[in-house]
């Protein structure tokens, strides 16, 4: 791996003080429904904005709590999200991480995601493989949908799509073995890479979402997409359903057996 990587994964797991700092978690603001920032987020997007400003000046940071215009497609940008799972962070859920992304001209590169109360590091670069705490990981690879476990997002932001959204959530948890929730779509990313799940599907995900575990979900045998199949845009918000390449298409089809026109699909 490019010791740069490595650097970067070090400069990842330094942050471990801020999240850990119990003032800082209780210190919450709310930015909407079901939407909220501590200063733990604040604190770690700065904290890593300076440690990336050294081992990458040239490459500009997007990231959750910030302004993010006049991106280019054909730039260069570390996607943060300082914490992903900030609600599980202020409940002490145990189940937010930090997520990190390097998109280069239109695909993403290299990605860490980092569990710091589980000690779980994800990293993935495009071409080798996908790792969790150095050892490789692949998908499930499971294709009996019947038995397969599902992760879901459930739009917490716009509990306006809920009539539309849960009987379709109803129709897969039917169709398939059990559903599973982490509210971190990096960690749920992470878990179909590991073959902890074998499918997660969300609507309305911001690029610092879902840019990591993208890579890492791909790296390790998986298969991504929007709900409607095309390319995940990376510098823009998508729905995206993520699954071992064998039940992708049926859950891509269960999802559509449901009436969609209310939905905000990409």
């Amino acid at each position: 791996m490019n010791p740069l990587y490595e650097q970067v994964i070090e400069l990842v797991h330094s942050a471990d003080e801020i999240i850990f700092d119990e003032n800082l978690v209780h210190a919450v603001t709310v930015k909407g429904a079901a939407d909220y920032v501590t200063k733990v987020d604040f604190a770690v997007q700065e904290f890593l904005r300076a440690g990336l400003a050294i081992l990458t000046p040239e490459v500009k940071l997007i990231s959750e709590e910030q302004e993010n215009k006049d991106l280019d497609p054909a730039g260069s940008y570390w996607i943060l999200d300082p914490i992903d799972g900030t609600t599980n962070l202020i409940h002490d859920y145990q189940m937010s991480a930090v997520s990190l992304g390097l998109y280069e001209k239109g695909q993403i590169t290299f990605g860490v995601v980092y569990n710091p109360f589980m000690k779980e590091t994800w990293h993935a670069v495009r071409g080798e493989g996908a790792y969790l705490n150095g050892q490789e990981i692949h998908v499930s690879h499971r294709a009996d949908f019947e038995t397969s476990v599902i992760s879901f997002g459930a739009a917490p932001y716009d509990k306006g799509l809920a009539a539309q959204l849960f009987p379709i959530m109803r129709h897969v948890f039917e169709a398939c073995s059990d559903f599973r929730r982490c509210a971190s779509c990096a960690l749920d990313l992470c878990y179909v890479a590991t073959g902890r799940i074998d499918a997660y599907f969300e609507l309305n995900l911001k690029p610092w979402d879902y840019a990591a575990g993208s890579l890492i979900l791909t790296e390790a045998g998986g298969k991504i997409g929007t709900f409607r199949g095309k390319k995940l845009p990376y510098l823009q918000n998508t729905d995206l359903i993520a699954a071992t390449p064998e039940i992708y298409d049926r859950l891509r089809a269960l999802i559509f057996e449901m009436p969609t026109d209310e939905l905000k699909l990409s």
